[in-house]
C-alpha cells in the first residue's frame, strides 16, 4: 500500500491522510476484525477468547507488527490469531465457519461507514480540509476491502480456510491444514512479488466500487 502510494505520483498532502488511514486501520480496525472473531466464538458458546484476553478492543491485544507492516507496505496484513476451540461449539464446523466470517463482515461493515462517511462529506464543498476527510474515509474503506478480500481467501490460516470446511470432507481439510506454514509463506512470496496483485486488485475494486455505488446513490440524487 505504502509503496503504490509513494509511486503513485500522490501530493504531500495525500501521503500524510493515507498515512493516518494506514495507522487507524492498524489501530482502530484490526481490533474491530478480531473482536469480532472474539465475539462471534464466545456467543456460540466458547469461552477461550475472553480467557485469553482478546474479547477487547484494546488494539494491543491483538496487533501483530509483522502483519501490520505487511498491512503498511502492501495493503494487505493480518492480526493475532484469536484463540478458538472449536470442541466447545454445538456443532464444530458451522461455529468455525461463523466464527471466522464474522471478521471480514466486520471489515466490510467498516468500509460501508467510511463511504458513508465520504459521500455526506461531498455535500461540503471542496476545501482542503474536506477533500483531506474524503481522502481518509476512501483510503480507509479501500483497506477495509482489501482485509475482507484477502481474508477470505481459502488457504490456512485465512478466515477463507475455515469457510472451507464447510464444503470439504474432513479428510481433505486436515490435509490441507498440514501444510498452513508452507502455504501462508508461499502467498505472501506471491504477494511481495506481485504475482497476485491483479486478481486480488479486481476483487477488491468489484467490492469497493459495488458498496460506492450503492452507498453514494442518493448523494448523487441530492447533488443534481
Amino acid at each position: 500500500m505504502l509503496f503504490s502510494i509513494l509511486r503513485g505520483g500522490y501530493t504531500p498532502i495525500e501521503i500524510l491522510v493515507s498515512v493516518f488511514a494506514l495507522a487507524f486501520v492498524i489501530f482502530c480496525t484490526m481490533p474491530v476484525h478480531e473482536y469480532a472473531h472474539a465475539l462471534i466464538a464466545t456467543k456460540l458458546g466458547d469461552n477461550t477468547p475472553r480467557l485469553a484476553g482478546r474479547l477487547t478492543l484494546n488494539p494491543m491485544a491483538h496487533i501483530d507488527w509483522i502483519g501490520a507492516l505487511m498491512i503498511i507496505l502492501v495493503g494487505f496484513g493480518y492480526a493475532k490469531p484469536v484463540p478458538i476451540n472449536p470442541r466447545n461449539f454445538k456443532n464444530p464446523k458451522k461455529g468455525m465457519a461463523l466464527t471466522a466470517v464474522a471478521g471480514p463482515i466486520a471489515n466490510i461493515l467498516m468500509a460501508v461507514v467510511f463511504l458513508l462517511l465520504k459521500n455526506i462529506f461531498t455535500l461540503f464543498g471542496s476545501s482542503v480540509i474536506v477533500q483531506a476527510f474524503i481522502l481518509f474515509f476512501r483510503f480507509a474503506a479501500t483497506i477495509n476491502v482489501g482485509l475482507a478480500v484477502f481474508n477470505l481467501i481459502p488457504i490456512p490460516p485465512l478466515d477463507g480456510s475455515r469457510i472451507l470446511q464447510l464444503l470439504i470432507p474432513n479428510k481433505y481439510y486436515y490435509k490441507f491444514m498440514r501444510y498452513e506454514r508452507y502455504i501462508i509463506i508461499a502467498v505472501f512470496v506471491l504477494i511481495f512479488l506481485g504475482v497476485l496483485d491483479k486478481p486480488l486488485a479486481f476483487l477488491e475494486n468489484a467490492l469497493y466500487y459495488g458498496l460506492d455505488y450503492v452507498i453514494g446513490f442518493p448523494f448523487r440524487a441530492l447533488s443534481k
